[in-house]
This record gives structure tokens, sequence and C-alpha cells, in this order.
């Protein structure tokens, strides 16, 4: 409804006010155009959710159980995490360019920056996670027999899921800004790419359109990860 309301007004105020298209289009405009070209920008939009989804998957593939190492070994985490801390203060839009040099025009670069924009929140935290268990509940499973796996497997885990999805799902939405920028330095298709076509030739309509594709698939992944997180975790299922 909010929605609802927010595009109604949109509609009627933009004539009103007489805002040029090629300024602010109004919604029927650029949902207009998304239907018209909508073979060309669902296109577009899979190579930009291909991207995502690569990329997010790279990021929590590595990242959650490097977390647990370097939370299990304290050398390791003196050794590598600040180094892990220094190139995160690097600007990921400022490497971009260099990830076109370094690898091309391809798929490449463009799921290596989503990766890197991913990764550093889902590590930080995993480590959170990994270290919220009471060291007490450990003594507790080792005295009842418990395996090293067993431990890891029925306590650890389930102990970190609830921070490890709340890193996922930062990551989720630094991953559409990964891929995008991405796709703003150097591609031939894409979200991105459709984007700076549109700019180039002022078409507000195009623009809009590409945005609220975007937006759509944003939305659609954070369900995937809530979907997930629901699954995993069915103990704090609501009634």
């Amino acid at each position: 409804m909010s929605f609802a309301v927010l595009l109604a007004a949109w509609e009627w105020l933009i004539p009103l006010a007489r805002i040029p298209e090629y300024i602010l289009p109004v919604p029927s405009a650029f949902f207009e155009r998304l239907w018209t070209d909508r073979v060309d920008i669902f296109r577009h939009t899979l190579v930009t959710a291909n991207e995502i989804v690569l990329g997010f998957l790279m990021a929590a593939v590595i990242s959650i159980p490097l977390g647990y190492v370097i939370v299990s070994v304290r050398l390791l985490e003196k050794a590598i995490y600040p180094v892990i801390v220094f190139f995160q203060l690097v600007p990921k839009i400022a490497i971009a360019p260099l990830f076109v040099v370094w690898f091309g025009f391809g798929l490449f670069p463009k799921v290596l920056l989503t990766f890197l924009l991913c990764f550093f929140p889902t590590l930080v935290a995993s480590m959170t996670g990994f270290r919220a268990l009471d060291e007490r509940v450990l003594y507790l499973t080792r005295s009842m027999g418990a395996s090293a796996w067993q431990t890891f497997r029925y306590v650890r885990v389930p102990a970190a899921l609830t921070y490890i999805f709340s890193g996922l799902k930062v990551s989720a939405v630094f991953a559409a800004t990964g891929a995008i920028v991405g796709e703003f330095v150097g591609a031939n298709a894409g979200l991105g790419y459709l984007l700076l076509r549109g700019t180039s030739f002022l078409d507000m309509p195009l623009i809009f359109a590409c945005l609220v594709a975007l937006s759509i698939v944003g939305i659609l992944f954070s369900y995937i990860v809530d979907g997930l997180e629901v699954l995993l975790m069915p103990w704090q299922r609501k009634g």
C-alpha cells in the first residue's frame, strides 16, 4: 500500500510540477518501457544476477570457514586478521578499474569485486558467531564424550548461525552494488551496462526500468537468504 500511494503521488505530481521526462519520468512511462523492452532487460538482468550469485556464494564459502579457523587458532588471528582489515580499508570502487586491466571485460572481474564487497561483513559476522558460544558449553560437551565434529556440527554451528545470517544479509545488499560497479567500469552486458547506455542518451524511462529490474533482483535475493535462514534455523520460526 505504501508503494502504491508513492507511485500514485509520483504519477500525479510530476505533470503538475511540469518536470520534463528527461529529468524525472512518471512511473507509467518506465513501467511501459520495462514491458516493451522486457526481452532485452531480462537478458541483461540474468547477467547481473549471475554475477551477484557467484560473488556472494564465493564470499560465503570462503569467509565462513575462514572465520572459524581464525577464531580457533589464535596465532592466525594475530597474523591474518590485521592483513584482511588492511585490504578491507582499500576502497573497492577505486580498484575496480585495475580488475578490468588485469582480467578484461568478462565475468570474472565483476564476480571478484562482488566477492570482495561481501567477504568482510560475512567474515566478521562469522567470527563473532563462533566466539559467542559460552566456553562452559564446550566443557559440558567434552565431559559428555562428544567428538570434535559432533561439537562443531551440533553446538558451534547452530550457535553461530544467527550471526552468520546477519552478515549474509548485509552482504546480499553489497553484492548488487559490487556487480553494478563492476559493470560501470567495463562491461558489454548487464544492468550496469544498460544504465550507462541509457544515461548516454538521456533515456530516463530506460534508466528507471533498469532500476526497477535491479530492485526486483535484490528483493528476490534477499528473500532467498531469508528462506535459507528459516530452513537452517527451524528453532527460530515463529508459530
